[in-house]
C-alpha cells in the first residue's frame, strides 16, 4: 500500500499553486472583514460642562462624585454630581486678601481641607454648610495630603499624612463629631513626623499616598521635585494617634529609598490607577523634570513596591519653562500629561503618543487635570471653563499593542470578544513561534486560525517537523464541528499513517524506549477519544488496513477492542494459538454469540477452561447451542474430552435446571456410552412420572437396549408403564426387581395378579424353588393356592403346600368371623337409631309469653317462629332474612322456588265452582303438599341455629363491614 503520507504531500504540494485548490483538502476556511460599520467613538471623549462660573476658577477637586471648586477669592462651590440639579455654594467668610492656595478632597468626597496662601488651613465637611478653621495647621503652607483609606470614616479622617512645602510631613486627624460637640477645633492634633530633603536642603512635599501591602505592611509615597521616596513599616495594633510614627522613627544617618532625576519642573505629581473590585493601586505614573516614571505597584516585594519601572522622556517640543506638563492622570493603559493648551495620552505599553487634544485660546489656559478615582473620569479646568473626559473602552487597541511587543496572552486576553482580533494575534504568534523554531508552539496556534490549512500544513512538511505537523493535525481534527465528516475523516486517517511511521522509526531505536512508549500511549489515546469514536468506526476497515500495512498487531487488538470488534480480536488470537487470551476476551465481554462461534475451537485445545467460562456464564448461553460443539469435541474419544462435556451438561441439568429434552438426550447418551454407572441414578433422580420428564423415553429405551444395560431398560418400562415388558425383563436380571414392578400398578389389581402370576411361574418353572413359589404367595395379598397349583408339576408331593393350604383355610374362616361381626355391630345401630327417632318424636319445649326474638328483639308469639334445642328462638322472617344471604347459591334458588310454589297455594281460587278435589287431584299427579312445601322450607332455613351452628362458625372471618360499604360507611361517621 503506497504511503497515504506521500499522498497528501503531493496533493498539497499541487493544492498550494492555486487559490481554486484551497479547499481541496475541504478544510474551510473563514476570513474576516476589517470594516466598521459605523464611527467608532474615541477612546478619551471630551465634553464641555455646561457651567458659567460668577467667578474665576482657582482650584477644581473631583471624588466619589463630589465635585469642589474654588471661586474667586471667597466662594465655594460643591456639587453632587448623581444630584446636579441641586448645588451648593459656602462663603468662607474671610475678610482679609487670603487666597485658596489648593484643595484637598478624600477618597469618599466627605472631607474637604481648604489651604490658603497665608499658611492657614480650613476644612469643611459634606454634611455641614460652614466652614472650621483648623488652628493647629496655622503657620503651614499645605503642599499635599495624604489621606486613610483604612480607619477613615465620614465623620472623622483617622491618622493622616500632611505634606508642607518646607518639607515637613506632619501627622494629624480631623473629627466633626468631637468639634460639633464641645465647640472645640475640628483637628485633633498636628505633628511633625519627618523632613524631606533634596540636595540644596528641604524641598516641598509634593504628593503623599499611603497604601497597606501583605501581613499589614503600610507603604508611603512622598515626592519633591526630583526624587520619589518609599517608607516602609507596620503600624502598631491599637494605635489610635500618631499611628504613622513608628514607620518615619529611623536613625538621623538613615535615609529612605528614593528614586532621583536630575532636572526638575519646580514641582512634581504622582498618580495611580486603581482597577475596579480593588482597593489599591496596581500602577503609577510621575511626573517629574526628565519625564514620566511609570510602572506598576507589587506589594509583596519587601522595600520597594514600585515595578517593571520605565521612563518616557519629553518628546523635544516640550519646554521647561513655556510648554511645561502641569498635570498628569493615569488610567489602565494610558497616561495623560495636561500641557497649557493641550492634552496628550500616551500608551504605557509602548510609550507612544496615542492621543492629542488641543484646546481653543478663548477659554483660556489650562490649569489643572484630575481623575475621578471612584468613577474614573477626568476633569480639566480654566478659570473659566470645565472639562470632563469620559474613557470610553480603553482596552479596544490593546491587543496590537501586546501583541507588537510579542505579548501574545495579554494580548488573546483583549480581544476573546472580537474574533476577528484574536486571529490576527494567533497568526502572529504562531509565525513568532515558527521563527523561533518552538514548532509545536506553534502548531497549536496555527490550529486556531483561519489561515489556508494546505499552506500550513506545507510549511511543517518543508520544515521536516513531523511531530508539528501532527501536533497541528490533532487541534485541527479537535476544532472540526461534527457536520464536517469528510474532513474528520480525511485528518483522522492522516494522523494514523503518521503516528504509525513516527512509531515504526521509534521502535527500533533502544535509545528512545521512552519516547516510543509515550507516543504509543499518545496514539492508543486517540483511537480511543470519544470525539473520534464515530469516524474511526465509520471507516474502521481504512484504519485495520493501515495498521496491517504497517504489520502492527499489537494496535491492530487494540483498535479492534475500543471498537468493540471483539470476533476480529479472538480471531486474530486463535489464529496465533493464544486460546488463553482470545478465551479471556470472550470472558470479558460475556457475547453469547460469540462464545458459539468460537467455543469449537477453543475447546479442542482447552477444554477445562472453556467449560469453566461456560459454567461463570451461567443462563446466559444456551446449552443447546453448545450442543455441537461438545458432540464434536467428545468424539475424540478421550476420557478428559468426555469428562468435561458430561460436567457442563451436569451443570446444565442440576444447577440450571435446564428442561431441554436435546440436553437430556445428549446426557444420557454420554452416560449410556461412557459412564454407565450415573445412568441409573440420573434416570432414578429424573423420576418416574412420564409427565415430569425431559429426556425422550423411547430414545432412553432404544439407547440403554444397544448398550445393554437391562436395569436401566426396566427404569424406563416403569416410567412408561409397561409393566409387563418392564417384569419379563426384571426376571432376567433379578427376580425382587421384578417383584417391584409387579407392585406398582396399585389400582389395576387383575393386572397386579397377571404380574405375580408371571413371576411365580418364572420361580416354579425357571427355577424350580418351591419355596420361592410359596414366598410369592406372602408377598402378594392377590395370589392363592390355588392360583399358583397349576404350574407345579404332578409329582410334586402335598408336604409342600401343607402349610400353605392351612394358612389359606385358616384366613377363609377368618374371613367369614369377621362378615358375623360387622352383621350384628349394624343390627345394633339400627335399633338404637328407631328408639332416639321415636323419643324425639315425644320431645316437645315451652315457650314463655314474654320470650323474645334473639334476632329483632320484639315480642315472639306475634309471628311464627322457630325454637331451636339450644333454647335460641326466632321469628320465621327474622331467621330467613339472617340464613338466606349464606346459603349456598342452589339452595337459594330452591328456597326461592319453594316459597312461590307456597304462595300460590295459599291463594284463593278466583272460580266458585272449582271441584272439591282439585287439590287432592293436584297432589296426585306429583305435585307436593302445603306440608311437604314447609318442611322443606323449613329443611333449608331451620337446619341449624344461626347462632349456634357452623354458619356462625363460618362467618368468624367476615368483616363486620360491607367492603363495597366500607368507604361509604366511612364518610358517614366523618
Amino acid at each position: 500500500m503506497a504511503s497515504i503520507l506521500d499522498q497528501y504531500v503531493d496533493s498539497l504540494s499541487h493544492s498550494a499553486s492555486s487559490q481554486q485548490s484551497r479547499a481541496s483538502l475541504g478544510i474551510p476556511h473563514t476570513g474576516y472583514v476589517n470594516a466598521r460599520l459605523e464611527k467608532e467613538t474615541p477612546i478619551f471623549n471630551k465634553q464641555r460642562i455646561d457651567f458659567t462660573p460668577p467667578e474665576k476658577i482657582n482650584s477644581l477637586v473631583v471624588s466619589s462624585n463630589q465635585l469642589c471648586m474654588s471661586l474667586g477669592k471667597d466662594i465655594l462651590f460643591r456639587l453632587d454630581l448623581a444630584k446636579a440639579d441641586e448645588p451648593n455654594q459656602v462663603d468662607l467668610g474671610r475678610k482679609d486678601e487670603a487666597k485658596v492656595h489648593k484643595l484637598f478632597l478624600d477618597h469618599t468626597g466627605s472631607h474637604l481641607i481648604i489651604a490658603l496662601n497665608t499658611s492657614e488651613c480650613l476644612y469643611l465637611n459634606r454634611s455641614a454648610q460652614k466652614v472650621r478653621i483648623l488652628s493647629r495647621w496655622k503657620g503651614h503652607l499645605i503642599e499635599s495630603v495624604g489621606w486613610n483609606k483604612f480607619f477613615g470614616t465620614e465623620m472623622n479622617t483617622g491618622p493622616i499624612l500632611v505634606g508642607t512645602s518646607q518639607g515637613h510631613i506632619n501627622e494629624a486627624e480631623i473629627s466633626v463629631s468631637e468639634g460639633s460637640l464641645f465647640g472645640t477645633n475640628p483637628d485633633q492634633y498636628f505633628r511633625l513626623i519627618y523632613n524631606l530633603e533634596e540636595e540644596a536642603g528641604p524641598a516641598p512635599v509634593c504628593c503623599l499616598e499611603i497604601e497597606r501591602g501583605i501581613d499589614g505592611k503600610c507603604f508611603i509615597i512622598a515626592t519633591t521635585r526630583k526624587r520619589l521616596f518609599q517608607f516602609v513599616g507596620k503600624i502598631p495594633e491599637g494605635s489610635e494617634q500618631q499611628a504613622f510614627g513608628a514607620i518615619f522613627s529611623m536613625p538621623a544617618d538613615h535615609l529612605p529609598g528614593f528614586r532621583e532625576f536630575p532636572a526638575s519642573l519646580g514641582y512634581s505629581e504622582i498618580a495611580f490607577y486603581t482597577p475596579k473590585l480593588r482597593s489599591s493601586p496596581s500602577a503609577f505614573a510621575w511626573m517629574m523634570g526628565n519625564g514620566v516614571l511609570y510602572g506598576s505597584l507589587d506589594y509583596g516585594r519587601p522595600d520597594s513596591i514600585l515595578s517593571d519601572e520605565q521612563v518616557w522622556e519629553y518628546p523635544s517640543d516640550v519646554d521647561a519653562v513655556a510648554n511645561k506638563p502641569i498635570s498628569i492622570v493615569l488610567t489602565q493603559f494610558h497616561f495623560l500629561l495636561l500641557f497649557p493648551d493641550h492634552v496628550k495620552a500616551v500608551c504605557t505599553l509602548n510609550g507612544q503618543v496615542v492621543f492629542q487634544d488641543i484646546f481653543l485660546e478663548k477659554f483660556g489656559s489650562l490649569k489643572r487635570m484630575i481623575k475621578d478615582p471612584s468613577f474614573g473620569q477626568i476633569w480639566i479646568h480654566t478659570e473659566k471653563v470645565v472639562f470632563r473626559y469620559n474613557v470610553q473602552r480603553e482596552s479596544r487597541d490593546v491587543w496590537k499593542m501586546y501583541m507588537n511587543i510579542n505579548k501574545f496572552d495579554l494580548a488573546k486576553e483583549y480581544c476573546k470578544d472580537r474574533p476577528e482580533c484574536l486571529d490576527t494575534v494567533l497568526g502572529k504568534e504562531a509565525e513568532y513561534c515558527f521563527q523561533n523554531r518552538r514548532y509545536l508552539d506553534s502548531a497549536k496556534c496555527y490550529a486556531l486560525t483561519q489561515n489556508y490549512f494546505e499552506e500550513i500544513a506545507l510549511k511543517f512538511i518543508e520544515a521536516q517537523q513531523e511531530e508539528a505537523l501532527m501536533e497541528f493535525l490533532i487541534k485541527k481534527l479537535a476544532n472540526l464541528k461534527q457536520s464536517e465528516k469528510t474532513q474528520t475523516t480525511l485528518l483522522t486517517t492522516w494522523l494514523t499513517e503518521l503516528y504509525l511511521n513516527r512509531l515504526g522509526i521509534l521502535e527500533g531505536d533502544s535509545s528512545k524506549r521512552d519516547l516510543y512508549e509515550k507516543t504509543r500511549d499518545k496514539f492508543r489515546s486517540f483511537l480511543g477519544s470519544p470525539k473520534n469514536k464515530e469516524c474511526l468506526f465509520n471507516n474502521r476497515a481504512t484504519i485495520h488496513e493501515l495498521l496491517a500495512s504497517h504489520g502492527d498487531t499489537e494496535h491492530m487488538v487494540y483498535f479492534a477492542v475500543i471498537m468493540h470488534d471483539y470476533e476480529r480480536v479472538i480471531a486474530h488470537y486463535c489464529q496465533h494459538e493464544n486460546y488463553n487470551e482470545a478465551l479471556e476476551v470472550l470472558s470479558k465481554i460475556k457475547d453469547e454469540n460469540l462464545f458459539y462461534k468460537f467455543s469449537p475451537v477453543l475447546i479442542h485445545h482447552i477444554p477445562k477452561k472453556v467449560v469453566d467460562a461456560w459454567i461463570e456464564m451461567g443462563k446466559k448461553l444456551d446449552a443447546k447451542n453448545l450442543i455441537p460443539a461438545l458432540v464434536n469435541y467428545s468424539q475424540s474419544g478421550s476420557t478428559q474430552q468426555v469428562n468435561e462435556a458430561i460436567r457442563y451438561m451436569e451443570f446444565c441439568v442440576s444447577e440450571l435446571k435446564e428442561t431441554q429434552q436435546a440436553i437430556h438426550n445428549y446426557l444420557l447418551s454420554l452416560y449410556a456410552s461412557c459412564r454407565p454407572d450415573s445412568l441409573l441414578s440420573y434416570l432414578e433422580q429424573a423420576g418416574t412420572y412420564a409427565d415430569n420428564i425431559h429426556y425422550d423415553l423411547k430414545y432412553a429405551l432404544r439407547l440403554c437396549a444397544e448398550h445393554g444395560h437391562h436395569r436401566a431398560c426396566v427404569h424406563v418400562y416403569k416410567v412408561m408403564e409397561m409393566y409387563e415388558e418392564a417384569v419379563d425383563l426384571a426376571l432376567q436380571v433379578d427376580v425382587d426387581m421384578a417383584k417391584s414392578c409387579a407392585d406398582l400398578p396399585e389400582e389395576d389389581e387383575e393386572l397386579r395378579k397377571k404380574l405375580w402370576l408371571k413371576i411365580a411361574r418364572h420361580v416354579v418353572q425357571e427355577e424350580k424353588d418351591v419355596k420361592k413359589a410359596m414366598a410369592c404367595l406372602s408377598s402378594c395379598e392377590l395370589l392363592k393356592i390355588e392360583d399358583v397349583l397349576p404350574f407345579f408339576p404332578d409329582f410334586v408331593t402335598i408336604d409342600h403346600f401343607k402349610e400353605a393350604i392351612c394358612n389359606s383355610l385358616e384366613a377363609y374362616n377368618k374371613h367369614i368371623e369377621e362378615l358375623k361381626m360387622e352383621m350384628e355391630e349394624a343390627t345394633q345401630s339400627a335399633k338404637r337409631i328407631r328408639e332416639d327417632i321415636q323419643e324425639m318424636r315425644n320431645k316437645y319445649g315451652s315457650v314463655e309469653p314474654q320470650e323474645k326474638c334473639a334476632a329483632c328483639d320484639f315480642p315472639l308469639l306475634n309471628r311464627p317462629f322457630y325454637l331451636f334445642l339450644c333454647g335460641h328462638m326466632f321469628h320465621y322472617d327474622c331467621l330467613l332474612q339472617v340464613v338466606y344471604p349464606n346459603l349456598p347459591a342452589y339452595k337459594q334458588i330452591k328456597l326461592e322456588d319453594l316459597q312461590k310454589k307456597l304462595s300460590a297455594t295459599s291463594q284463593p281460587s278466583k272460580s266458585h265452582h272449582r271441584p272439591k278435589d282439585t287439590d287432592a287431584t293436584g297432589q296426585g299427579k306429583g305435585q307436593p303438599s302445603r306440608e311437604q312445601m314447609k318442611a322443606d322450607i323449613d329443611d333449608i332455613v331451620a337446619a341449624e341455629c344461626v347462632y349456634c351452628g357452623e354458619l356462625m362458625i363460618r362467618s368468624i372471618d367476615k368483616p363486620f363491614i360491607d367492603p363495597q360499604r366500607y368507604d361509604e360507611e366511612m364518610q358517614s361517621w366523618l
